[in-house]
């Protein structure tokens, strides 16, 4: 009888951190890090204050699980969108493709996670992350290499210009809600220059 109390009381705890972070993130897809309070999580979730504070001791570790989370969500459909097509710049083209037409349907978020000013925490949390994107373009990059595709380059410092080149082109059009038409078939253009292929 201890142990079933216990997995239930895991089981509502789990559920309640859960809350917490889907009501952080739509919160933050609407007004960023600025606009998301403890009180105002705490509300959506529907939860104490105090409950929060058990989850996350302090605004700062909310903050960063929830930019690991909306992140990894990220990561993986990039990944996801990459691992369908056959040649490594036709798979660089997903990641870019994909990065940006998901930051497009949610600019405020995706603002946020890329460059809102907010916590050392989740500034650490970023470099993590760019450097996730960096090598799974690396990996895409290395095959083209090797299997001919390519031109001899360093794949890990092509994915790493591509993923700071990538994110510092969004931040504006991020900031302003829209981007013009022609931004993401540029950064696409862009990106297969800096493999050495025809765009």
């Amino acid at each position: 009888m201890v142990y079933r109390s216990t997995e239930r009381v895991r089981a509502r705890l789990s559920a309640s951190r859960e809350r917490i972070i889907a009501a952080a993130l739509e919160i933050m897809a609407g007004a960023g890090y600025a606009g998301c309070s403890v009180a105002a999580v705490a509300e959506r979730a529907g939860v104490a204050t105090g409950t929060v504070y058990r989850h996350f001791p302090a605004k700062a570790d909310l903050f960063a699980e929830v930019f690991r989370t909306a992140s990894q969500r990220e990561v993986d459909a990039v990944a996801r969108a990459a691992a369908l097509e056959r040649t490594a710049a036709r798979q660089v083209s997903a990641v870019v493709e994909t990065f940006c037409g998901r930051a497009l349907k949610s600019p405020r978020l995706a603002y946020a996670l890329l460059a809102e000013p907010v916590d050392p925490a989740v500034d650490a949390e970023r470099l993590v992350f760019r450097r996730a994107y960096a090598e799974l373009i690396a990996g895409h990059v290395a095959a083209g290499v090797a299997s001919g595709e390519l031109p001899a380059q360093d794949p890990e410092l092509t994915a790493a210009a591509l993923v700071g080149a990538l994110a510092e082109a969004m931040v504006g059009p991020l900031a302003a809600g829209v981007a013009g038409p022609g931004t993401v078939p540029g950064l696409i253009t862009f990106s297969h220059r800096a493999l050495g292929v025809s765009p």
